[in-house]
Formats: C-alpha cells, sequence, structure tokens
C-alpha cells in the first residue's frame, strides 16, 4: 500500500458551477449514474486532503497518474480522509470487489464522512469512478452516497469525420480530454479533408504530422480514449493485390506509431469502390490478417457505402452482401433512415436484420457542413430512448466548431451512458455552464437563437423559437404588449452579443462564435427598428417612420454585407442567426408595417424583408437550398457533400438582380472529362448564348470557360446536363469573378 495526499482544487473538475442546486451533488455528475443511493445526511465541506490506499502496482495504472496529474495530488500520509481505489482483483479493494457491477467499465462508489471507495469492474471503470468522485465534489461540499454504474453503449463518442477545415491540433487535444472526463471512449479520426485519410491513403503521413498523431493517440490513453485511425480508400481504389496491400502497409506504420484502433470508410463514393463483395473480402483479409495477428488491437469499424436507409438498394442486396460475408467482428456504421437522422427502435430492426449485427451508429449532429452559415448550439435530442441494446456503438459527427461542439456532446455523452434517463434540456443547460461557466446566461441567450439548421438539403431540422410563437403571433395581429416583449427580447439578444464579445475566459469558443455574435447584434438592431416603426406615429420629429424605415433597410445591407466579408470562416458561405421564429416574424413584420404605410399614404416604399442580389434555382434537388455568396468581385455556390445525382436535362440557374459582366470561372464537378456532358449558358440581351467549356488537362476535374464568356452582360448563367443520362458527379466548388 502506498498513501499519498490529495489537494482539492476548485475548477480543476468539470466546469458544472451552477447548473443544480449544491443541495445535490451528485447531480453534478454527468452523465446521470445508473444507481444512486444518498442518506439524509447533512453536506458537509469536501476534504483538503486525501490519504490514497491502493496496491502498488495500481498506482501505475492510466487512472491513479490522471488522478495525480490532473488534481495536484501530493503525497500525505496522516490525511484523515481516505480514497480506497482498485480493480476488482486488488488486495486494496478486496472486501468491496463484490459490489462492483459486472459490465465492462463500470464501478461501484462509496462516499462517506470517513472517506471514499472506488472499484473499477476495469482499470477504465476505475478511472470512471474517479471522474464521478471529482465532479462529486465540484462545489466544494460532501454528499454521502453509494453509486453503482456502468455504460448502456459499449462504444460512445465522436468521428470527426466532417467536411471543411479539420480541427487543430489543440482542439482535438482539449476533445479528448473532455471525452474522458464525460465517460466517452471513442474517437474516430477521419477528417475528410485529410489527404492522407482520403485522397492519399496509399502514401505515409509526413514526419511532423505522424507525430501530432502519436501524440493523440498517446494523449488519448491518459484519459481512456480509444483512438481510432480510419482511412478512406475507395475513391480510387483497385481490387488487386497490390491495393490490399498498400492498405495493410499503411495500417502497420500507423501501429508503428502505437495506434491499436482502425477503421476503413466507403462512404460517399460511386463507382469501383463501392462493390459490396470487394469491400467484404477485403475487411475480411485486413481482419484475418492484420487485426487478428496484433492482439491488442480493438474491433475493425467499416463505414459502408451504403451508410443509409434512404440510399439502400434491397434489390441489389448491398447491404445483405456486407451482413452475410463479412466477419462478424467487423462493426458496420449506419446514419439511420437518411443521412442526417434521428434514429429509432423500428430503423435500428430494419438495419440490424439486413447486416446481422448490431449496427454502430453514426449520427450526423451536430455536424453543420451542410448548412455552414448555421452554427448548431442547441440540445442533442430526438433518438430513441429503448435502443441502447440495439447498437454496438454510437458517435456523434461534430461540427468543425470544436469548442461550440461540446454543448451538444455534453448530451450525448448521457445519453449513451444511460438512455432511459435522459434528459436532453437538462443536459443542454448543463453543457452550456460546461463550455462556459463565466458568462451562461449570456451564453444560453444566444443558444437559444441558434438552434436550428434552417432549410437544408437533408430537411433536418431543430426546434428554435418554439418559446417565441405565442409573441410573435400577437405582434404580427399589432398587440402592444407582444411588440414590447419581442423588442425586449432583441435587446437580450443583443446584450448577450456583447457580453460573449467581452468575455475572455474561453477564447477559443469566442473565435468560433464570433461571425455568429456580429450578425446578432445586426439581428438585435433589426428588431429594434422594425419594432419602433409599428409604433411610430406619423410626424417630423426625429425618427420619423421613413428615418427607421431607412434604418431598417439599411441593418438589412448590413446583415448581407457581414455574411459576405472576411469575418466569416473559411469555407463559410453566410453567417444566420434567428431563422427559427424572431428573424422571420421581423421580417413579416416590417413587411406587414410597410405595406400599411404605403396604403396610407400613397408612398411606394420596397417591402422586401431580405437583402440578396443572387438566387439559385435548379431542378437538381440536392443543389436546391445551396447557399450563394459574394466577397468583392467573387461569387460562389457553396459546395455541396454528398454524391450528386444530377438528373438527365436537369439544370442549375443562377439569377443576378442586375447585369454583370464574367471576367473569370470554373467549377469543379470531381469527374475528369465531365465537361462534354455539361452545357453552360448565359442570359443577355433577352437569350440565352452558350458559352464553351473544358478541362484543361484529361486528369483535370476543373471546368474552365472559353473567352467568350465576358463577351456581353448577363443577368443569369445556366449549367444543364446534355448527356442524354442522369449523371453522378460531387459539386466541389462554382465560382465566378465579375467585373
Amino acid at each position: 500500500m502506498m498513501t499519498i495526499n490529495h489537494l482539492l482544487k476548485a475548477g480543476l473538475v468539470l466546469a458544472t458551477l451552477g447548473c443544480v442546486p449544491a443541495s445535490a451533488q451528485i447531480s453534478l455528475v454527468n452523465p446521470v449514474p445508473q444507481q444512486v443511493s444518498t442518506p439524509s445526511q447533512p453536506l458537509t465541506a469536501a476534504p483538503q486532503a486525501w490519504r490514497l490506499k491502493a496496491d502498488a502496482a495500481r498506482l501505475q495504472s492510466f487512472a491513479v497518474k490522471n488522478l495525480q496529474q490532473h488534481c495536484a495530488i501530493t503525497c500525505e500520509a496522516a490525511a484523515p480522509f481516505t480514497l480506497t481505489l482498485g480493480v476488482k482483483g486488488d488486495k486494496a479493494v478486496k472486501k468491496y470487489a463484490a459490489k462492483a457491477p459486472k459490465h465492462a467499465e463500470g464501478y461501484y462508489l462509496q462516499l462517506s464522512q470517513q472517506g471514499a471507495v472506488v472499484v473499477g469492474s476495469d482499470e477504465v471503470g476505475l478511472f470512471y469512478g474517479l471522474q464521478t468522485l471529482q465532479q462529486s465534489l465540484a462545489e466544494g461540499k460532501l454528499q454521502e452516497a453509494t453509486v453503482t454504474d456502468w455504460p448502456d453503449v459499449p462504444f460512445r463518442g465522436t468521428v470527426e469525420g466532417f467536411y471543411g477545415t479539420p480541427w487543430s491540433h489543440k482542439a482535438r487535444l482539449s476533445q479528448i480530454e473532455f471525452y474522458g472526463r464525460n465517460k466517452m471512449n471513442v474517437y474516430i479520426y477521419g477528417p475528410k479533408d485529410d489527404p492522407y485519410h482520403r485522397d492519399h491513403w496509399r502514401v505515409p503521413y509526413p514526419e511532423d504530422e505522424a507525430k501530432r498523431i502519436q501524440e493523440l493517440n498517446e494523449h488519448a490513453k491518459q484519459w481512456g480514449v480509444k483512438f481510432y485511425w480510419a482511412i478512406h480508400p475507395g475513391v480510387d481504389i483497385k481490387w488487386n493485390d497490390a491495393d490490399r496491400d498498400a492498405l495493410l502497409a499503411k495500417f502497420e506504420k500507423m501501429y508503428a506509431l502505437g495506434i491499436r484502433a482502425f477503421a476503413v470508410f466507403f462512404d460517399d463514393i460511386w463507382g469501383e469502390g463501392t462493390k459490396a463483395d470487394k469491400q467484404a473480402a477485403l475487411l475480411n483479409y485486413v481482419d484475418n490478417h492484420f487485426i487478428a495477428t496484433h492482439k491488442d488491437v480493438a474491433p475493425l469499424i467499416m463505414c459502408p457505402t451504403e451508410y443509409n436507409r434512404a440510399w439502400a438498394n434491397d434489390e441489389k442486396g448491398y447491404l445483405r452482401t456486407l451482413g452475410e460475408q463479412m466477419n462478424q467482428g467487423i462493426e458496420i456504421m449506419w446514419t439511420g433512415n437518411t443521412v442526417v437522422h434521428c434514429i429509432d427502435k423500428e430503423s435500428m430492426e430494419w438495419i440490424n436484420q439486413r447486416i446481422r449485427r448490431k449496427a454502430y451508429i453514426w449520427w450526423n449532429f451536430p455536424v453543420s457542413d451542410f448548412v455552414r452559415d448555421h452554427i448548431l448550439l442547441g440540445p442533442a435530442y430526438g433518438n430513441g430512448l429503448d435502443i441502447a441494446a440495439d447498437m454496438s456503438g454510437f458517435v456523434s459527427n461534430p461540427m468543425e466548431h470544436a469548442e461550440a461542439s461540446k454543448i451538444s456532446l455534453y448530451g450525448i455523452a448521457d445519453y449513451t451512458w444511460n438512455m432511459e434517463a435522459y434528459e436532453p434540456i437538462r443536459d443542454w443547460e448543463k453543457g452550456l455552464a460546461a463550455v462556459l461557466p463565466a458568462a451562461t446566461p449570456a451564453l444560453r441567450t444566444f443558444a437559444l437563437y441558434n438552434k436550428d439548421l434552417g432549410p437544408n438539403g437533408h430537411g433536418f431540422r431543430r426546434e428554435e423559437g418554439d418559446e417565441l410563437k405565442t409573441v410573435a403571433q400577437q405582434a404580427l395581429q399589432g398587440q402592444e404588449a407582444a411588440l414590447n416583449e419581442l423588442a425586449k427580447r432583441c435587446r437580450d439578444l443583443g446584450t448577450a452579443a456583447d457580453v460573449l464579445l467581452a468575455d475572455q475566459t474561453n477564447p477559443e469558443l469566442l473565435r468560433e462564435l464570433r461571425p455568429w455574435l456580429l450578425q446578432a447584434k445586426n439581428v438585435a438592431d433589426f428588431g429594434a427598428a422594425v419594432t419602433a416603426m409599428t409604433a411610430c406615429k406619423d410626424g417630423k420629429a426625429f425618427p420619423t417612420f421613413t428615418d427607421l424605415y431607412t434604418q431598417a433597410r439599411s441593418i438589412q445591407q448590413q446583415m448581407y454585407e457581414l455574411e459576405n466579408s472576411t469575418v466569416r470562416h473559411a469555407l463559410q458561405p453566410g453567417i444566420k442567426v434567428a431563422t427559427g421564429v424572431m428573424l422571420p416574424t421581423l421580417h413579416a413584420l416590417f413587411k406587414q408595417t410597410v405595406e400599411k404605410y404605403n396604403t396610407a399614404h400613397g408612398t411606394d416604399l420596397v417591402t422586401a424583408a431580405e437583402y440578396n442580389p443572387y438566387k439559385l434555382t435548379t431542378d437538381v434537388p440536392q443543389l436546391r437550398l445551396l447557399p450563394v455568396t459574394a466577397r468583392g468581385n467573387d461569387v460562389n455556390i457553396s459546395p455541396a457533400l454528398e454524391v450528386i445525382q444530377w438528373p438527365k436535362d436537369g439544370s442549375l440557374t443562377l439569377e443576378a438582380d442586375r447585369d454583370f459582366t464574367i471576367v473569370g470561372m470554373d467549377f469543379n464537378f470531381g469527374v475528369p472529362g465531365a465537361a462534354k456532358d455539361f452545357k453552360l449558358e448565359l442570359y443577355s440581351n433577352g437569350q440565352w448564348r452558350e458559352v464553351s467549356i473544358m478541362h484543361y488537362a484529361d486528369n483535370d476535374p476543373v471546368i474552365h470557360t472559353g473567352g467568350e464568356i465576358s463577351a456581353s452582360p448577363a443577368s443569369r448563367l445556366r449549367v444543364t446536363n446534355i448527356s442524354g443520362s442522369d449523371r453522378q458527379v460531387y459539386f466541389k466548388h462554382f465560382k465566378f469573378v465579375k467585373q
């Protein structure tokens, strides 16, 4: 046995201060434990020093080292409060071992005035028990309790699988620590824009990047997290021995870096790489000749090409082929009934029957790569509470905004640990405080208007503004009290934005939120102007109705200009705030108020509530809701992420509110030679004229235009599929430069 002292430091543990009353210390814990007993004893002050009792060998475990490194532990044999800890089989906890649950990663915790006992079913369980102990003392109070706890879902965490700007190394380190503290045990590294993961999957990482991955893996070990490294060979894989051996060689190089968990992705591709029998044969070979021969490697994970029900072709039997032919030990990922969808009992039964195993859920929330003009700060909800036994794992695909993603991930950690007890709003409130304890009320106010995704190609929406709906309806009916309340809500949003812009306690969160905070101030100002218009009596005193109208129109344009300014993050097409209820209500109120004024005064003031000089129309469903943005003279249509099914004769048209002259243009459909299958036209002088398009090289997917594109001004451009059949393409970028 050895003894060491634990000097409890406030703030080193999860920042859940202020989330719940201090009289319920166990309610500070995330995730919510499975079984808790709390005698009605008065609270006392938490101990300032601990004497640790543990087997000598256990002191070298990652669980105890983590406790020492992150809770300022030093030796002190005489401390009156004793912490006894260990794993089943350790001498130090022999008398308590039977109380530990028979679940992997489970633990038993007994907390009293005399001391604490933590017994893990395994070492990870011990680590989790110590996290629960620390969290329960976070407010400096001790509550007697016994906790018996274990996870519902075996694998819980995230997949960094979004398109766009990958997380920074610092953000990944912070994420991993967050997972460990909240009892999530998986981080799958698979950023789409890592070239050594996808486009150059055969090529080893350069030394610097290899070292960063190695550091991430070592950091994950310290926090009880499995670091899965994923590879995506399907874009150009050849089903031959050379590529099979290249895949194994890449795995061996990653193994040499210390990686002990691997995944293979075949999502968002078409063509040769999508063959189920070939995928199954390759992964069986990997499973038999790499996973099985390295005894310390976790089960292999694969993401299929048909990874959701809407894309599954039962007649061709892709999923059934995987289920029948692929080794049972290989996990198969699944996003639900569509690409972005909540999971329920029926959908789990549907997929599990086809793949002949429990699906490994890849939940596309709070990922925002298909709605990058929004930031998603709402609660995680909508999944069934009765499906824990139907899945082998559940990972969230977060936003590229790592710090902001923690708000939703806080709840996802709870959902996957103790599903039936999950309460999304409770966890949302606690998650906000965990991310920004110094300014939680301001963050909550701001987050209320940044929950919904807006209209999007996946049809996935989130509640935003339910608490405003009655006020909005009454305001549109002209009720003065409702108009005053709407004005107050706008002021609150503006105040919250200013408070957050001034906060320095979480600089990375501020960096992520800043574009939306600035736009929130515009929305608040627009709301003040519009509600003032409704109360303005016609007269000459400043501000008159027309002054307020001019202000509101000016703010509309400022919103557009901010959306197209350099304040945006890379690849971000715009900046949308309060699009659920508040902003649509303000737009409707503006239109209604201006129409009344025009009728009463015989004026012709513009009633349009939103300023946007470009309009996109198309009969290609997946492109219909893509944002159009302009920065200076550069005009872009935002990229789409999945394979695009472009129908025969289908077209995309971009219309401007005035004539423009194009001086340069290119677009990328991700397919060499695609130019011959499409036609580009410009509309000028009342008719369409065709513009030549071409590739500069046979293997180049970028499509360029001929010099005649700048022959005359045009008000519209149109791209049409003239191949005579439906085409599968990507939509990687679409840009022109105007004079």
